[in-house]
Order: C-alpha cells, then sequence, then structure tokens
C-alpha cells in the first residue's frame, strides 16, 4: 500500500486533484484541499475544530486548524473549477437531467439557505453548482436563470436533456426563459394553480383537468394550456396523502407530456444528496460559518467529498460486494453512505476489506 500520509508528494489523490487543477491552484492549494477532504470522509463533520484533528500531518492541531482559517478567508477557489471536476467525472456528459432545489438551515439568527443545482446520476443528484442565497425563503426567478445561464456558459446547452424542479420554482418570466432557450422542463405547481384552458375558454384551475382520475391513474392532458402567460402542457396524477386527504401531483411540461412522471421521479434524488450533505453524511449543518464568501468555499470542498464516497459506494457495489437488500425491497445503507464508511474505515486505519483503487 503506498504512503497514505497525505504530505507525501506521491500520494495519489494529490496526483488525481493536482491534474485536474493544474495551471490553476499550486500544489500547496491542492494538498491542503486533499487533507481537508479526507479528513472530512474521517470525521463525518465539517466543523473545524474536529476537522483539524483529523489532519493527517505532523502538524500540531491549532496549525491545522490556522491553515483552515486562512484558507476560508484569504484563498480564491472559483466555483467553476469545483464544478467542472466533478462535470468530467460523469460517464456520459450529454443528455443531462438537471435537478434544481433549494436546501436551508438555520445557525443562531443566520438563515442558510442554498439553490442547488444537480445532475442526476443512477440513485442520486451530483451537486454541480450553487448559489448562497443572502435571505431566507425562496429564490427569485433571476437567481434561478443566472444559475442555468452559467450552467450553459460552462457545459453547453446540449449538454442538457431536461431541467427537472419543484413547486416553488414556478413564475411567468422563468417559464418564459426555459422555453425561450429551448430547455425542456418537468415542474410541479401547486393543485389550485389557475390556468387558461382554449378548449373551455376560461380559466380554471389546474386539478380540475385531474380530478376524474382514479387513486394511482396517470395522466397527460393532451391539449396546451396557458399557465402564467406561457404555453405548456400539463401531466398529473391522484393520491392519497399522509393524512387520508386526496392530493393530486401536476407537472408542467414544454414537451412530451407523456414522459412527465418517468422524469419527476428522478426530482427525489437531490434529496438524498442533501441527506448525504447533512444528517447521513458530512453534517454540513454542524458549521459555524455564516460570511457567505467562506460558506460557498466549504460547501464546495464539501461536494467534491460526496461524489468521491458514492463513485467508491457505487463501485464496490457494482463489482465487489453488492449492497445488502432488506426484506421491505430497500437496500440497507445508500450507495453514498457504503462508500464513505469504506473509505472513512481505510483512511483511519490504512485497512482495506476489499481489493480497489479508491484514488
Amino acid at each position: 500500500m503506498k504512503n497514505t500520509c497525505l504530505e507525501g508528494k506521491d500520494t495519489e489523490l494529490i496526483s488525481v486533484l493536482q491534474g485536474h487543477f493544474k495551471g490553476k491552484l499550486n500544489l500547496a492549494r491542492v494538498k491542503l484541499i486533499c487533507l481537508f477532504i479526507t479528513a472530512l470522509c474521517k470525521i463525518k463533520t465539517v466543523n473545524y475544530d474536529r476537522l483539524a484533528s483529523g489532519f493527517d500531518t505532523t502538524a500540531n492541531k491549532n496549525s491545522s486548524y490556522r491553515r483552515v482559517q486562512r484558507f476560508m478567508k484569504e484563498f480564491d477557489f472559483p466555483m467553476k473549477i469545483v464544478s467542472s471536476l466533478i462535470f468530467n467525472v460523469l460517464p456520459v456528459r450529454c443528455d443531462l437531467v438537471l435537478v434544481l432545489d433549494r436546501t436551508n438551515w438555520k445557525f443562531g439568527t443566520k438563515n442558510i439557505n442554498i439553490l442547488m443545482l444537480g445532475v442526476s446520476y443512477k440513485k442520486v443528484a451530483f451537486p454541480l453548482m450553487f448559489k448562497m442565497l443572502d435571505k431566507r425563503g425562496n429564490s427569485d426567478i433571476q437567481e434561478r436563470i443566472d444559475l442555468i445561464k452559467t450552467y450553459t456558459e460552462w457545459f453547453g446547452r446540449q449538454s442538457i436533456d431536461c431541467l427537472l424542479a419543484d413547486r416553488e420554482f414556478v413564475g411567468d418570466k422563468w417559464l418564459e426563459f426555459l422555453n425561450q432557450n429551448n430547455i425542456r422542463y418537468y415542474i410541479r405547481i401547486r393543485n389550485n394553480f389557475k390556468i387558461y384552458s382554449y378548449q373551455k375558454q376560461e380559466e380554471i384551475k389546474a386539478f380540475w383537468l385531474f380530478n376524474n382520475l382514479k387513486i394511482g391513474e396517470f395522466h397527460h392532458y393532451p391539449r396546451i394550456v396557458e399557465l402564467h402567460g406561457q404555453k405548456c402542457y400539463l401531466s398529473g396524477n391522484k393520491t392519497i396523502a399522509r393524512d387520508g386527504k386526496i392530493e393530486f401531483l401536476i407537472i408542467v411540461s414544454f414537451n412530451k407530456p407523456e414522459q412527465a412522471m418517468v422524469y419527476y421521479k428522478q426530482r427525489g434524488q437531490i434529496e438524498t444528496l442533501f441527506r448525504g450533505l447533512k444528517s447521513s453524511g458530512f453534517n454540513i449543518e454542524d458549521t459555524h460559518v455564516t460570511d457567505l464568501k467562506r460558506l460557498e468555499k466549504l460547501f464546495s470542498l464539501t461536494m467534491i467529498a460526496f461524489v468521491w464516497c458514492y463513485k467508491i459506494g457505487d463501485y464496490l457495489d457494482e463489482y465487489i460486494q453488492k449492497i445488502i437488500i432488506k426484506k421491505h425491497g430497500r437496500r440497507a445503507v445508500s450507495v453514498f453512505k457504503y462508500g464513505l464508511d469504506y473509505l472513512s474505515k481505510f483512511l483511519l486505519t490504512g485497512f482495506k476489506s476489499l481489493e480497489n483503487n479508491m484514488f
């Protein structure tokens, strides 16, 4: 086994990241990023004090703590180089299903609010880029538009198959932007949204189009309607909510409404990502950082760690040792957690129970 001390110049992880960051980050910065990511995978929290204890270095804890602080305060760490790293990890870089969502938490009186754009990959959404919101509550339309524009500038409009989003991501200017740029989308809307029916020549509530469905039945309305001044299609199904009341899942789309439900089911993959970044993985909510610029760097590093762990877990599950499937049909652990736990043990002990190259 090669030297696992990340001060070693032949460390495989340093070589991998240095190859990607060549010309963008110097070796000292790459080494610190490696120390941070491996400590994060060992300690499983973004708390600086505990992370510093996990640095694989001969320097004392206080020195490591100060290095992290200086990195977050002084160093320019552009999101583009992190997004490009994750994008290049994807085995296929065309016909991508993008997922837009928001996550938030509160530290003291400070609201931490993040608008995230991910890409659907197997059973999860890989984080690609995000915007820190300096407010509580929903993102505004321009913030969403700017995020998608940045994606297309970096990776090209032609790489997108479609965009998925939940009920908070609606609005006339937003749908107009997606339509004008020929970005196919499947976005859930609220049941009581009013749409204009050309057939009925009147404004009606969206759920009226699906009121006659049986429970569990899916239907795409074959006629074009108008929502927020934009021509679109609606698809939906009728279900029973947890409280026993009837609920509708109604999806607005640019075209191919018959595929709405198949695609929209992938939207939940971003919730798996958020759980990995939070309680079931890296406990991002443990941070005491509230400065948005520093928090952006912290979040970017955590994104790299998440993708690394998922790729390890996916490889182990597919080629080495399958994740146990329980009686209820679900995995005993998620693919991400499988990779994180295996990597954590290796970094802590140097022991590999399964033969694979984790770097």
